[in-house]
Parts: structure tokens; sequence; C-alpha cells
């Protein structure tokens, strides 16, 4: 439960650093814009570690089996 939450700590501190970086350069006054851009980034971040951690676990999982 401790590693969920510092997770969960983690990920709203890099929710609110992106934000910011976003701010910084798309103009003011396409807020809507902007927070689909946000959310696009962030799910392409998500699907990209998501694919990356099953793969992990696909060759560790192949490696165990193996030496069983």
């Amino acid at each position: 439960m401790m590693s969920t939450a510092f997770g969960l700590v983690a990920a709203l501190a890099w929710n609110e650093a992106i934000k910011k970086l976003i701010d910084e350069f798309i103009p003011k006054g396409q807020g809507v814009l902007s927070l689909f851009i946000y959310a696009g980034f962030v799910t392409a971040i998500a699907v990209l570690a998501t694919s990356r951690v099953a793969k992990l676990k696909e060759r560790f999982k192949e490696r165990f089996e193996d030496k069983s």
C-alpha cells in the first residue's frame, strides 16, 4: 500500500509539472486545446509504460519457466 501511495504522490507531482510545461508553450485563451494536448500526452506515456511493463513481465516469466 505504501508503494501505491508513493506512486500516486509521484504521479500528482508529474501531473503538475507537465501542466506547467504545457502552459509555457500554449498561449493563454486556448485552455481546451491545451487540456486535450495534455490528455493525449499523458495517455501516450501511460500506453508506452504499460506495454513496456507487460513485455518485461513476459521476459521474466519465460526466464523463470525455462529454469524450472
